[in-house]
């Protein structure tokens, strides 16, 4: 447990799946500088959770810890919320950000790939809620999900993705009628911000295409996903049930 109480108490304590690197690295940092105290979670990240930890702990000792979880063992979802509960004391937003991404064409589509899919973008956010839901109405927190430009129009070919991606969108306003008046719950669909690392299918044809696509002409940054959840988990105190979005206006996009 935090031997400091006074601080514990001041500071907003977040737990964030998949928050070692990429998008959920930015969110860790954006809310850390305000404050956060973090349980950054990680499955096979271990190096850069190491390294995160390391960096944000040199900022504000004992601000950030980590643990490691395999997010489609739902039996061992509530760990998370006990470990957290354990060193800070409470719980005050729990983001729901790790995610799979990868291609299921239909006709070959494996029933691996919808466990995999499904579990980590919707199954997972599901059970890690319900077993935050006591601890964030104590708090009186909130929820912020990750979905994805793509729930409005799926992306060919990532056809379980988009349906897990969608579903979360559903999941996050029925969090929002169940967990009211307490708990807020909310979502964020990001748009082009970062290029998957390992996926050839993103070629620079296919990456000015997309950009085309946007109002703004440009892709966005893994701080503008970050400051959205900062908003929605500090700023937004009557908002509930709601999926903003941050893709550039490419979902208005025809």
């Amino acid at each position: 447990m935090n031997s400091n109480p006074a601080a514990q108490q001041s500071s907003k304590v977040v737990l964030i799946t998949g928050g070692a690197k990429r998008v959920g690295a930015a969110i860790t940092r954006e809310l850390h500088s305000h404050g956060a105290n973090i349980l950054l979670h990680y499955n096979t990240s271990a190096a850069e959770a190491l390294a995160l930890q390391a960096e944000l702990n040199a900022v504000r000792a004992d601000s950030v810890i980590i643990q490691q979880s395999n997010l489609l063992e739902t039996a061992n979802l509530p760990a998370l919320i006990e470990a957290t509960l354990e060193h800070f004391g409470k719980l005050d937003a729990l983001i729901n950000n790790a995610s799979s991404y990868y291609p299921t064409i239909l006709g070959s589509i494996q029933p691996e790939q919808w466990e995999d899919l499904m579990g980590s973008n919707l199954k997972a956010p599901l059970f890690l809620s319900q077993a935050a839901a006591d601890a964030l109405e104590t708090s009186q927190g909130c929820i912020v999900n990750i979905t994805d430009m793509h729930i409005e129009r799926p992306k060919k070919n990532y056809l379980v993705y988009s349906a897990a991606k969608a579903g979360l969108v559903s999941l996050t306003k029925s969090l929002a009628q169940e967990l009211a008046p307490k708990v807020r719950v909310n979502a964020v669909a990001p748009g082009p911000v970062l290029w998957p690392d390992d996926n050839q299918e993103f070629d620079e044809a296919y990456r000015q295409q997309v950009v085309n696509q946007t109002l703004l002409k440009r892709t966005g940054e893994p701080s503008d996903i970050a400051k959205a959840v900062k908003f929605l988990i500090y700023d937004a105190p009557f908002v509930t049930g709601h999926v903003l979005a941050v893709d550039g206006g490419r979902h208005l996009s025809t």
